[in-house]
């Protein structure tokens, strides 16, 4: 399963959150299975997002939506601070203990 991993700084996480939920109909639109947001330890101010796909054409399209429709406007990414690093990984190996 493909995962679209996403980090960047935030201003603000209440506003980020808000600006993010408001974007859960388009995730699901476009193929997004599951997804998990994080914050580094310490760090108030930074996210990472994980979002899971069927298919890697489908977290291409979805990482072109967020560029375009997305971070390129302050309205649809309030709390954005600095340019997004995002890039798609494909699963290697995945093992639970026991």
């Amino acid at each position: 399963m493909p995962t679209l991993h996403i980090e960047h700084a935030i201003t603000d996480f209440p506003t980020w959150k808000a600006a993010f939920d408001r974007f859960g109909e388009a995730r699901e639109r476009s193929g997004v299975r599951r997804h998990h947001v994080q914050r580094p330890v310490g760090d108030p101010h930074y996210v990472v997002i994980d979002l899971d796909f069927d298919t890697v054409p489908e977290a291409e399209a979805f990482l072109d939506f967020l560029q375009a429709n997305v971070w390129s406007s302050r309205e649809n990414a309030p709390a954005l601070a600095g340019t997004p690093q995002a890039r798609i990984l494909e699963p290697v190996e995945s093992r639970q203990p026991g």
